[in-house]
């Protein structure tokens, strides 16, 4: 029973130590003649210079921060599925049908000086060539995507 006294007295009296603290809503910011700036929580008795009173609302300096969404996120469809693979199967097929079929005006034979040929590719099948397989690539990051959802 004495140390539940003992605690009720001891927290009332941290209590009215901390009220004092918790309830400075006033500083003060004094300048000395020399310009040299302090604050402080209590209004000097003698000092020879400005005291200027600065009341802080603490409410004032409060965030509101962004609600969290808890809501799962929607699972994508069978239907989204079939389609993301349907694009990759086609990105893929028609790479495969451009580098296994290029046109004459694609692929040029081009004799070497020694006797023979080489195959040179034109700009235009090296940037049609570029651009399906950046196709392929960007199915494959849809589909695996879809799949991470």
């Amino acid at each position: 029973m004495k140390a539940a006294r003992f605690m009720a007295a001891a927290t009332l009296c941290v209590g009215f130590v901390a009220a004092p603290c918790i309830l400075a809503q006033t500083l003060y910011k004094l300048i000395d003649k020399d310009g040299k700036i302090t604050y402080s929580e209590e209004r000097p008795k003698n000092f020879d210079g400005q005291v200027i009173p600065m009341n802080i609302d603490p409410k004032a300096n409060t965030a509101t921060l962004p609600k969290a969404s808890f809501a799962p996120k929607p699972k994508p469809s069978p239907q989204q599925f079939d389609e993301a693979q349907d694009r990759l199967d086609k990105a893929k097929l028609a790479l495969q049908n451009a580098k296994a079929n290029p046109s004459a005006e694609e692929k040029m034979m081009v004799g070497k000086v020694g006797g023979g040929v080489r195959y040179v590719e034109s700009e235009d099948y090296q940037k049609k060539i570029s651009q399906l397989e950046q196709d392929v690539k960007d199915a494959e990051d849809n589909l695996a995507r879809l799949k991470d959802k």
